[in-house]
């Protein structure tokens, strides 16, 4: 294998690295600036909130920094929304 072709193979495996960890993390649907964890309010208290407003939440994650609820909205309709774990307020996608 010739230096070139050594360096290129190095490189395309660190870029598919890069890209498979990148995309373990986060969606990239939306991110929240959060802080540490210690700040966040529980994922509880936000489904309590929603189930209030009338939605049945079926999971609640962690993506991006944000809560990210899977659910019914309360018009029946399946939704995956984004919410701020400090505030609790819906955050925008980018779809």
């Amino acid at each position: 294998m010739t230096r070139t072709t050594h360096l290129l193979t190095l490189t395309t495996l660190a870029l598919a690295c890069l890209g498979a960890q990148t995309s373990a993390l986060a969606t990239g649907l939306a991110t929240c600036d959060s802080g540490p964890k210690s700040g966040w309010q529980p994922s509880a208290k936000l489904e309590e909130q929603l189930k209030g407003q009338g939605w049945q939440v079926r999971r609640i994650k962690e993506d991006g920094g944000c809560y990210e609820v899977y659910g019914l909205d309360d018009k029946g309709n399946r939704v995956e929304a984004y919410f701020h774990p400090v505030t609790l307020a819906p955050v925008p996608t980018k779809r």
